[in-house]
This record gives C-alpha cells, sequence and structure tokens, in this order.
C-alpha cells in the first residue's frame, strides 16, 4: 500500500494534519497554509479572485460585489489537484470567504476529460465552536489512520483549556474580527474569552460572526479591544486597527481611553479552528490577568497607538 495522499485546502486542516504527525502526507496544500512553515513548498493549488494590496473597505466592497453576484472567491487549479491523484481532500463548508468549499472543489474537477478525473473523497470540516474544533481533530485522526494520535492531543487541548487561570475580575472584551465595516468575532472566539475569564462583549459563543456600527461598540464600552482581523498578522493587525482611534465616534470608549487596546496574529491564534485556539485563549487569560511581561504575550500581543504620520 502507498503513502495516504492528502491535499488540503484549508490552513486549519493542513495544521490539524501537522499536529498529528502526519505532515510528510500533505501532497498539496492551498495558497493560505502557512504553518506550520515546513510545509509552504508544497505545490499550492488555490488563488484568490481578490487583487493584493488592497483595503480593509476595498476587501469588504469586494467580497459583497463576489456575494451578491454568486462567484466563489477562491479558484481551484483542477487539473493539478487530480495529478497530484489524491486519497483524500480536505476543506470547509462554514464560510465561503475565509476557503475553498466543496462546491467550489468540484466544480472545478467536473471540468476535467474523463481520463484525468480525480475522485477522492472530500471531508468537509465544519467546527463552530471549540468542542466542534476537537470533533475535527478525531474526524481527521480517524481518516488518516491517526486515531490514537488525535485522542492524546484532543485530551491535552481540553486539558489546557480547562486550566487557564483566572483573573480576579473578569473583564469587558470586545475582538474585533474586521476593522472597516466593523464585525464582531463570533464562533469559537467569545468561548476563547469566557475560558480565559473574560467576559465576551457584542459576541456570542456558537454564532456566526456579525457587522456592528460604531455606535454599538461604543454603547457597550468594553474594557478592553482586540484587533484579530481575519486574515491578517499581529503587525497588520496593529496597522489596520489605528483608524479606530482616529474616529471622534470612539474616542470616549472605555479601552481606547484607557490604552487598553490591542492587537494580535488573528491566523495563528483567533480565526482558525485548529490547535492553536487553545493559545489563543492562553494569550488572553495572560492579558485578562494583567501579566504583560508574560512570554504568553510576547511577540504575540502589541498595543495599538496612534498612527504618528496622520
Amino acid at each position: 500500500m502507498h503513502p495516504l495522499r492528502i491535499v488540503s485546502l484549508l490552513p486549519s486542516a493542513t495544521e490539524l494534519i501537522a499536529s498529528l504527525g502526519a505532515e510528510d502526507f500533505l501532497v498539496g496544500v492551498s495558497h493560505e497554509c502557512d504553518y506550520p512553515a515546513s510545509i509552504q513548498s508544497r505545490p499550492q493549488l488555490t488563488s484568490s479572485i481578490l487583487a493584493s494590496g488592497l483595503s480593509p473597505v476595498e476587501i469588504d466592497t469586494a467580497v459583497a460585489e463576489a456575494k451578491l453576484g454568486e462567484r466563489p472567491l477562491y479558484i481551484v487549479d483542477g487539473p493539478r489537484l487530480a495529478a497530484l491523484k489524491p486519497d483524500l481532500i480536505l476543506t470547509q463548508g462554514l464560510c465561503s470567504v475565509c476557503a475553498v468549499t466543496p462546491d467550489t472543489i468540484q466544480k472545478s474537477l467536473s471540468l476535467l476529460p474523463l481520463g484525468e478525473a480525480c475522485s477522492a473523497p472530500v471531508i468537509s470540516l465544519e467546527a463552530q465552536n471549540f468542542a466542534g474544533v476537537c470533533e475535527d481533530l478525531t474526524t481527521v485522526g480517524d481518516a488518516i489512520g491517526k486515531s490514537k494520535e488525535a485522542t492524546a492531543l484532543r485530551q491535552q487541548l481540553e486539558g489546557r483549556w480547562g486550566r487557564i487561570p483566572q483573573p480576579e475580575i473578569a473583564p469587558r472584551a470586545f475582538l474585533l474580527e474586521w476593522p472597516e465595516p466593523p464585525w464582531t468575532a463570533g464562533h469559537w472566539v467569545p468561548e476563547q474569552i469566557l475560558a480565559a475569564g473574560g467576559l465576551p462583549v457584542l459576541g456570542e459563543a456558537g454564532a456566526a460572526s456579525r457587522p456592528v456600527t460604531l455606535a454599538e461598540i461604543a454603547d457597550a464600552d468594553p474594557d478592553l479591544i482586540i484587533s484579530i482581523a481575519c486574515g491578517y498578522n499581529m503587525d497588520q493587525n496593529r496597522e489596520v486597527a489605528t483608524k479606530l482611534l482616529e474616529n471622534p465616534e470612539t474616542r470616549h470608549i472605555r479601552a481606547l481611553r484607557n490604552g487598553k487596546f490591542f492587537a494580535a496574529d488573528a491566523n495563528g491564534y483567533f480565526s482558525r479552528p485548529a490547535p492553536r485556539l487553545v493559545d489563543g485563549a492562553e494569550i488572553l487569560g495572560a492579558l485578562f490577568r494583567e501579566e504583560m511581561e508574560s512570554p504568553l504575550l510576547t511577540g504575540r500581543l502589541v498595543p495599538v497607538v496612534p498612527d504618528q504620520n496622520s
């Protein structure tokens, strides 16, 4: 029997595969798969229809227009995918903005000549909360012959999740999933806040992310705001979040007034339903306990300050 050949078109699935010690099984990934760094040499089978260098507002507009026209945001290289002869394809069906969906894969493969067809099964991961992430870990482990490893890792992650030291006073935290227009983070992010001993503001565990107005944020008056714009790393989040400080509607918000506005690596710790969500909850825990010198925060969280060039 030849070694299992896996194509992952989802960054979180790629991370799950690697966490189970099966990185060598990966023969192809998406253009967004960047963790662990060692997988970046794999063939990239997807691309985005969005031009590079767009601002958050331009990205939001382009995504809305694509949805209105029922156009997928991602392109799958069907011929190259089929040529890799995968035994298994991993993707997701939760969010067409975040990654390739099964429908996009099937449409790409349906255009191939009969002799080049790819009949590999597609597993769609659908986690909407932390429990779902753990279930996905089990699903992937069972599918690739790593059930034992998946069980051990799941127990470890669940244990860490439940042992995060709690702050003396629970801060009210708002996690900003997109800056312009503002969106509040949903799904597993409110659970991360709760696990870390905080209270989620304008977000509900398991519910979808949603747009909010600056007035809603101001009325909620959170103690802390953390920019976790989906698809952005820590430095990018710090950059795009500075505009919130420039808006007159936000200047009286408690978090901004008290210098409790931060930026984090969304890709690494908040946006992707993968094992590092536990790291994200631990980062929030250190922040909520005001352990600003903690190694948990070093290089993972930075203050957002006014743009000196503006």
